[in-house]
């Protein structure tokens, strides 16, 4: 009997720990899901790749893989669109855990009373959620889950955070998504510049992006324009003549073409793998542009004799940044292939190498400047250089046959320094179209026989001037590290 009831005990007191340990699990396991219920990072949307002038202004913009209009996204969002969302969308936003009871429960009684749904009683962390799961119904159920993935917003992003990726993946009508591609699209400029009016339009279109499209919509655009615009007044925000001004501006047109200043230094940064990336660059854009104006002043002369295609590239020597960056002539219909980048095309270096093989044997002591050199006609395994005049002067100075870019002492003085060895001179200084021997191209690689780009080029002559500049501050000695490839991005 004794036996019986203890062993009915240890039967209940087993049952109540087995019990208590099912419980644990299950809380353990809702918490675990809760844990690493919110994707990281919550959105994996393409973005535009986004390239800025020194001072952060816009130069041009590549629209994203899915065809939309995305800007890469902003740590902060301007003041004036922080209040004003905040005031159309979610005024106790920095109040709530990510969830407001008090909405919800209006939402709910205006449904009822309504007989449909009208509000959804959400804030801005539950609007942030629902735009990350694209797709998902809106459905009480649906409601619940985007409630709990608030809460856990919340505890992972600082409430700043959480405005600026609202702000970020907000959809503003067609195509256009995030604000600061709204800004410019709708209005050609940042959203750090816009008007309070501008502002407020912009801060009602997440909320019915379809407000944008013209046609009858254009009076409850105005509407809800103007109406959290009395919104903005009476909380203090804006005064009264702010108001009056305002209401009386035009709401948002037609899309707006993106600045496209650089289009070749877009693609050159997407080759450098930059794609979707907001990326500072060196451009000085007032450069830019009287650079751009300068070569199709010539361009319109040029083009008489069948010359269709120019670039010019401005480095600072200092840095070896890039200063202005035009890599074509510009032809909407591409007639004359002006999509090229000649910037990173590979072309024939024609006769840009003889002033380095020129300062090469200066360096390593074999010629001076009036080292006399034969201009006499010439013949080296069957290879016959000749002058572009096809004249004779005999001998000349190293020099004077430099100034001249006289072919035939070029390439004798090339045959005496080392074909091989101005060859690995040349790969040293970051010539990156060199992919064959040196035999291949044998001596006519003094003449044109290789092919450079006008980045690798530039870069290389950047390299000897700052090396030149820096000589006397190191006390009559060469900076290896003076020699370098130039860049576009800003330090």
């Amino acid at each position: 009997m004794g036996r019986g009831r203890a062993t009915r005990k240890r039967i209940i007191y087993l049952y109540s720990g087995h019990k208590k340990i099912i419980w644990i699990t299950i809380a353990a396991g809702l918490i675990l899901w809760f844990w690493f219920s919110l994707p990281q990072p919550l959105f994996t949307d393409p973005t535009c790749t986004i390239l800025e002038d020194s001072q952060g202004r816009l130069l041009s913009a590549r629209i994203a893989e899915d065809g939309q209009w995305r800007f890469p996204g902003k740590a902060d969002v301007p003041e004036k669109f922080e209040q004003a969302i905040l005031q159309f969308e979610d005024k106790y936003f920095y109040k709530h855990p990510g969830i407001n009871p008090f909405s919800i429960l209006r939402a709910l009684k205006e449904n009822m009373e309504a007989g449909e749904i009208i509000s959804g009683g959400s804030t801005l962390t539950m609007q942030l959620i629902r735009l990350s799961r694209k797709g998902k119904p809106r459905t009480v159920y649906q409601k619940l889950v985007e409630m709990i993935l608030a809460v856990r917003a919340e505890i992972r992003y600082s409430k700043k955070d959480i405005l600026a990726l609202y702000a970020s993946h907000a959809p503003f009508g067609g195509n256009v998504v995030g604000l600061d591609a709204a800004a410019w699209r709708y209005y050609n400029r940042s959203p750090e510049h816009l008007s309070w009016a501008e502002t407020a339009a912009l801060a009602v279109l997440p909320n019915a992006p379809s407000l944008i499209f013209p046609g009858k919509n254009k009076a409850a655009f105005k509407a809800k324009r103007d109406a959290l615009l009395k919104d903005l007044q009476q909380e203090g925000i804006i005064d009264q003549t702010t108001y009056e001004l305002a209401i009386d501006e035009p709401l948002p047109g037609k899309p707006k073409s993106l600045p496209q200043l650089t289009p070749h230094l877009v693609n050159h940064a997407l080759e450098k793998g930059h794609k979707g990336e907001r990326l500072k660059t060196s451009i000085n854009r007032r450069l830019q542009k009287r650079v751009e104006n300068i070569t199709e002043r010539h361009h319109q002369r040029l083009k008489y004799n069948q010359i269709h295609n120019a670039a010019v590239l401005v480095l600072d020597t200092e840095t070896g940044q890039a200063k202005a960056y035009v890599g074509n002539t510009r032809d909407p219909k591409n007639r004359h292939q002006n999509r090229v980048n000649v910037v990173t095309a590979p072309r024939s270096s024609g006769s840009i190498l003889k002033p380095l093989l020129y300062a090469a044997r200066l360096d390593d002591g074999t010629m001076l400047p009036n080292t006399l050199v034969a201009d006499v006609p010439t013949q080296i395994n069957g290879y016959s250089p000749k002058n572009f005049d096809e004249q004779y002067d005999g001998v000349v100075s190293a020099s004077t046959a430099l100034y001249r870019s006289l072919n035939i002492p070029a390439v004798r003085m090339l045959q005496d320094y080392g074909l091989e060895k101005f060859y690995q001179e040349l790969k040293k200084l970051d010539f990156t179209t060199l992919n064959h021997s040196a035999n291949h191209y044998g001596l006519s690689l003094i003449l044109g026989g290789c092919e450079v780009t006008l980045w690798d080029i530039t870069g290389v002559y950047a390299s000897m001037a700052r090396s030149l500049d820096h000589f006397t501050q190191l006390n009559s000695r060469y900076d290896p590290e003076d020699y370098h490839p130039p860049g576009f991005t800003s330090d």
